[in-house]
């Protein structure tokens, strides 16, 4: 039998029904698991999922009137809500199909049964509780799941010489399933990278869910993470799934991940592991395969150290560790960026897009950038609102000029300072590129490259 063959739970107290049963719904392609007494039915409920369970109402305590089987259908709804109970007897009548229905059976067989009439009830109550549990899934997932924008490369900014050898190394571990750790200040844009590198791998078609960790609380956090089932806790009155088990198959993406308390770090670490879990008030073990894409902007190292993170947790995470660098570290992306925002508003909100002054321009590339990304489009947006000339203007960008990086000490540094600083500065203006910066210094390729040895400065050959 193959891991997803769906399992099917026969419970009689006649051993040659029992065997008959089993005969006949193997040879169809189920597994099948029979039990003798009610008790062994939901013990084994409580260990395992099963596809369906075909019981019967009559057992040794009272063999005519189903009461005891009535009990074990209550039993069993009371456990599970969602497997779906064929019920069986040789004593039948409408007032114990009606009653049977009423306590939550799905369908009733009178024995003697016939093979084919058993096998096609089976199977269509299997079919109507995978398009159930397939519904409530969709349900949860609408109200839950984060709808991120599936961006195709093309809208991926990534002139700078930075980001393009992200976005090639991220190509690279799509095609793996290790755990893959983004780190860098916020508004970096991580968060669209995970969704990225989802894409290039091979889960594309399946779901990818991201959980912003510094929204959940620490007592939701097992019943948000693994689901809980009905009745686990007050206000429980529905069984519901996690979010690793509406990732399953797909790509789970914990943002803000130093957020998770250390309390509920080791439940975390446990799924990471052995790729299983259980859902709040059930003993039942669940396996899932997810791929697990995590971000932080936090010092890990330095929580660690602190008692604040573990360590083993850490390790589980990194698999792979990208940085994702500051906008300030990528200014050839700045003016790209700002252009893609101006024409995603400018669509948004029916307006013409204006060009930027040179002044505008200018102060782009030099503002220190604190808020990255994130904060380039919402200046941006505010921009086309305010601008009121024929060009956006340095006025309408509203830069806040007490974020700009202190101005440099020219008259405490040293000559070797002024000539590394005015370097690093070139250097970022013509994106790490060797032949533009040298020129724009009016140095020579040797004596540029003496000085970039000389000052440790890494640079492109280009």
């Amino acid at each position: 039998m193959t891991p997803n063959t769906p399992s099917i739970l026969v419970a009689d107290d006649d051993a040659n029904v029992l065997i008959a049963l089993k005969m006949l719904i193997k040879s169809e392609g189920f597994e099948v698991t029979t039990v003798e007494k009610p008790f062994d039915v939901l013990q084994l409920l409580k260990r395992k999922d099963f596809a369906c369970v075909l019981m019967d109402l009559n057992y040794h305590r009272d063999t005519t009137s189903g009461h005891e089987g009535f009990e074990l259908l209550t039993a069993i709804r009371e456990l599970d809500e969602q497997v779906p109970v064929i019920v069986m007897t040789g004593f039948s009548s409408i007032d114990i199909a009606v009653a049977s229905m009423q306590l939550g059976a799905v369908d009733f067989i009178q024995k003697p049964w016939k093979n084919n009439d058993l096998i096609t009830k089976v199977n269509a109550q299997i079919k109507l509780s995978t398009l159930t549990r397939q519904g409530q899934r969709l349900t949860q997932e609408n109200a839950l799941l984060k709808q991120e924008s599936q961006l195709p490369k093309s809208q991926i900014i990534s002139q700078s010489s930075a980001m393009q050898s992200i976005i090639n190394q991220l190509e690279r571990l799509a095609l793996s399933d290790m755990n893959i750790i983004f780190t860098g200040e916020n508004g970096t844009g991580k968060s669209m990278l995970a969704n990225y590198l989802h894409q290039c791998s091979a889960r594309a078609q399946q779901a990818f869910l991201s959980v912003n960790m510094g929204a959940i609380s620490e007592n939701l956090f097992e019943s948000e993470m693994f689901g809980h089932i009905k009745g686990a806790f007050t206000d429980s009155k529905e069984t519901r799934i996690g979010r690793f088990e509406m990732a399953d198959n797909g790509t789970i993406f914990l943002d803000e991940i130093a957020n998770i308390p250390l309390s509920q770090q080791a439940k975390l670490l446990r799924v990471l592991e052995e790729r299983q879990f259980e859902k709040v008030g059930s003993s039942k073990t669940q396996k899932i395969n997810v791929r697990l894409v995590s971000a932080t902007n936090a010092d890990l190292p330095s929580l660690i150290e602190q008692g604040q993170f573990r360590q083993d947790l850490l390790y589980r995470l990194n698999t792979a560790e990208i940085r994702i660098p500051a906008l300030r570290d990528r200014t050839a992306d700045i003016l790209p960026l700002a252009h893609y925002f101006q024409t995603q508003f400018c669509e948004k909100y029916r307006l013409s897009c204006k060009p930027f002054s040179k002044g505008a321009i200018k102060a782009l590339h030099s503002y220190h950038w604190p808020g990255n990304i994130r904060e380039l489009s919402h200046i941006i947006e505010r921009a086309l609102f305010l601008a009121q000339h024929d060009e956006i203007q340095v006025s309408d960008l509203g830069l806040a000029t007490q974020d700009k990086p202190e101005a440099f000490a020219f008259d405490e540094a040293t000559l070797d300072d002024i000539e590394s600083h005015v370097i690093k500065k070139r250097l970022a203006l013509f994106d790490n590129k060797a032949h533009e910066t040298a020129l724009s210094l009016g140095l020579s390729r040797s004596a540029y490259y003496r000085r970039l040895d000389k000052y440790k400065l890494l640079y492109d050959e280009n």
